[in-house]
């Protein structure tokens, strides 16, 4: 195991960006994300699972909701795999934000609080071109004057940042390099350009963790890497099928069909292992994706 811990599994990505004792980070990282066009001063973290229309929906349960001082709300998200629509599902979940704040009553004047969706992606973006930053929001088509600034998409195709440590230019870059690095560097760079890097040094740090924490992120990281290795066996299972089948829609077919079977089965497998090591199931199906009443089953 790396010296720091692993930013895109849950419990690393809550520990460096969603905690409260730490959120001068995740400030500092938006500041650099939205250089040139605002600054945060201060964010509150609210409760992700509030857009939730019930009990056993989780099609808006995100890795990090909170708003900066002007009310303007942020919903950060790490996704380590595609998704089939995964922008549809973006598109959703800011419009639900969007719809929330809706009043009851006639004082109510639609004054609407900007809602910013920034999208970690550990793959390409479908239908497009691979490009590490795409910036969508509301822009008339013939002028491409801005429409409105309550919506606001920023997708990071992490796969495409290429840039290793003597070519990163701006603290942005350098937040990108660090984060997509972050689990085989032996060394926290850039601590003396910006302090904020020396504190996350001291947070990432794996030795840091309570001895409690650490065996637990030690089978998440298990879970995460057997995904990732069930994942890859499923992708290739599927461009067999497809060649065998000797056409485009048997390989796509290949691929979801594999893609499916082997994630759900690996899914089950570590949810029992997990339960068995006496993991709560809230984090449970935080990391598998489980419902809590299928791992209930288990």
């Amino acid at each position: 195991m790396g010296r720091f811990i692993n930013p895109f599994t849950d419990m690393g990505f809550k520990r460096i960006f969603g905690q409260e004792v730490n959120k001068n980070l995740l400030i500092d990282f938006l500041n650099d994300l939205l250089e040139g066009e605002k600054r945060i001063v201060n964010i509150t973290f609210l409760d992700k699972e509030q857009l939730a229309t019930a009990a056993d929906d989780r099609s808006c349960i995100y890795d990090i909701y909170c708003e900066n001082e002007n009310g303007e709300r942020f919903i950060v998200e790490m996704q380590n795999r595609g998704h089939r629509n995964f922008k549809e599902r973006a598109i959703y979940y800011l419009s639900r934000t969007i719809a929330n704040q809706g009043r009851k009553g006639p004082d109510w004047m639609f004054d609407l609080k900007a809602v910013y969706g920034v999208f970690f992606m550990n793959f390409h973006l479908e239908s497009r071109q691979a490009r590490f930053r795409t910036d969508v929001s509301l822009r008339d088509m013939r002028t491409n004057e801005p429409f409105s600034d309550k919506m606001r998409f920023i997708f990071l195709d992490l796969p495409a940042f290429t840039k290793d440590e003597e070519t990163c230019e701006t603290d942005f870059e350098r937040w990108i390099y660090v984060l997509k690095n972050m689990e085989i560097l032996q060394r926290m760079p850039f601590k003396a350009r910006k302090s904020v890097f020396e504190e996350l040094e001291k947070i990432a740090d794996i030795s840091a963790l309570s001895k409690e924490d650490q065996e637990k992120y030690e089978h998440i990281i298990k879970v995460y890497r057997d995904n990732l290795v069930t994942e890859q066996w499923a992708i290739e299972q599927g461009f067999k099928k497809g060649h065998e089948k000797g056409h485009e829609k048997g390989l796509q077919e290949g691929i979801q069909i594999g893609q499916e079977k082997g994630t759900q089965t690996e899914r089950l497998k570590n949810a029992r292992g997990m339960k068995t090591a006496g993991i709560t199931p809230e984090l449970i199906a935080q990391i598998t994706g489980l419902s809590t009443e299928e791992i209930q089953k288990l």
